[in-house]
């Protein structure tokens, strides 16, 4: 087949382009702006543009299909000249189905923890070497692509996200999959952009529950009162499988997870994440992996690239980075870090970055999400802010919102910097969060001022 990609670069994109290249399409694609890592996994593979722009040319009554990515826009000249032709384009998430219609489809759906579940779930896939189809949000380790697929696999994972499937498709990803399996894991006000009301929100989950195969079934965190509201009044003919967060006990910087065969230590921590943990046991279990099976590989996993990703370590700090930037996933991770190591001082860093945490209404659902660290910053641009054409955003807005006593508020990427490496890392941990760089700052510097 061939198969054209406008907005080739994206993180989804460009791995899904890898992906069936692999399968043995022929891959063009087309983008204005690459960044790493797309840009060198692309021309390792020579699916790297020639140059960046948008090229008609490209686009030949020849090709089997076209893959619009959410980076292009409505009137982009490729895309326009696909419609002229009459070539099947589809969104990402619609091919995807395309590709799966006739596997089983599992689904991880949530506002939080999906990448993380999704994750797990094939980390014990592939320590048990059983070959399944998948897409995921997050690089793994023995994973060459996030993206991959297959003709001869039965089951396809696949993270279901909530934001829109194109340009022209303004669907959440999610609805487009029809699962067999599915997990909803909670739901926090996101993509305030999209859904201007909490409740607006909230509907776009029922609706997928509603989209399950019947005679499918959803495993669902029953702790969170939202997820639990929506699917058990979900009249769809499907089995609701509730789950919650095990115990687990937590001795000098180590967590144990409680089984039927005693106390294990595992390498991730935090409530939230016992809670992912719970919830892909069961998934993996309804995929045929037996519960000490589930155990033996679960005790190995360390994580999705960025999500309490430990990137430093000395004998007397840590630093992790974790993508945290909602409300709900602040405070979880703060919590989180705060439980795992009581006795150390908890620096904690976050970005404001995103559409919705510039939204005045939204803000204050952080209150409290830094609580639990002993010294708090938040770091944000004014330019971010007029960029997306937002009102201005004031520090004062800031502390109001938070509500921490001695929280440290810049809008310079300088004086964050000047604050991060002032600080003294003995007997601390560092947490940086974000989803957008911090304002450039360099994680390769902190590196080596801690293990230096």
């Amino acid at each position: 087949m061939k198969i054209h990609f406008i907005a080739i670069g994206g993180s989804a994109m460009h791995n899904l382009a890898l992906a069936l290249e692999h399968k043995g399409y022929l891959i063009t694609g087309s983008d204005d702006v690459i960044f790493e890592p797309s840009k060198s996994r692309l021309a390792e593979k020579g699916l790297l543009p020639s140059e960046f722009g948008w090229f008609p040319e490209k686009i030949y009554s020849d090709l089997d299909a076209v893959i619009l990515g959410m980076h292009a826009k409505p009137n982009n000249p490729e895309l326009l000249k696909a419609q002229k032709l009459g070539i099947t384009i589809y969104s990402y998430p619609e091919f995807l189905y395309e590709q799966s219609k006739d596997k089983t489809r599992v689904v991880i759906g949530g506002s939080h923890g999906k990448t993380t579940i999704t994750s797990m779930i094939l980390h014990v896939l592939n320590y048990h070497n059983r070959d399944v189809d998948f897409m995921v949000g997050a690089q793994l380790d023995g994973f060459d692509r996030m993206v991959h697929l297959t003709e001869k696999n039965d089951f396809i994972v696949l993270e279901g996200d909530e934001y829109l499937s194109s340009p022209i498709d303004r669907r959440p990803k999610f609805h487009l999959y029809k699962p067999n399996i599915a997990l909803l894991s909670g739901i926090a006000w996101d993509h305030i952009n999209v859904f201007p009301t909490f409740e607006n929100y909230v509907e776009q989950f029922a609706i997928f529950v509603d989209s399950i195969i019947k005679g499918g079934s959803i495993t669902y965190n029953i702790e969170d009162p939202e997820v639990k509201k929506v699917v058990e009044a979900s009249e769809n003919a499907i089995r609701k499988l509730p789950y919650e967060t095990p115990a687990y006990t937590v001795d000098n910087g180590h967590t144990y997870l409680e089984t039927p065969e005693g106390s294990m230590p595992i390498e991730v921590f935090g409530k939230h994440n016992l809670s992912n943990l719970a919830g892909a046991k069961w998934i993996c279990q309804n995929m045929g992996v037996d519960e000490n099976d589930f155990y033996e590989a679960i005790a190995t996993f360390t994580g999705a690239s960025k999500r309490l990703e430990k990137i430093a370590e000395n004998s007397t700090c840590v630093v992790y980075k974790d993508f945290a930037h909602s409300p709900s996933k602040v405070a979880a991770t703060t919590k989180a870090v705060k439980e795992q190591y009581p006795n150390r001082k908890v620096i904690a860093c976050l970005e404001l970055h995103t559409y919705s945490s510039f939204n005045p209404e939204f803000l204050k659902d952080y209150k409290g999400a830094l609580g639990p660290a002993d010294i708090a910053s938040v770091f944000y641009l004014p330019e971010s802010v007029k960029i997306k054409k937002l009102k201005e955003v004031t520090p004062n807005q800031i502390s109001e919102a938070f509500q921490k006593v001695d929280l440290n508020i810049f809008t310079e990427s300088s004086a964050f910097k000047n604050f991060v490496f002032q600080q003294d890392f003995n007997h601390a941990v560092l947490l940086l969060m974000s989803s957008g760089n911090y304002g450039g700052l360099d994680l390769n510097e902190i590196k080596d001022l801690i293990e230096a």
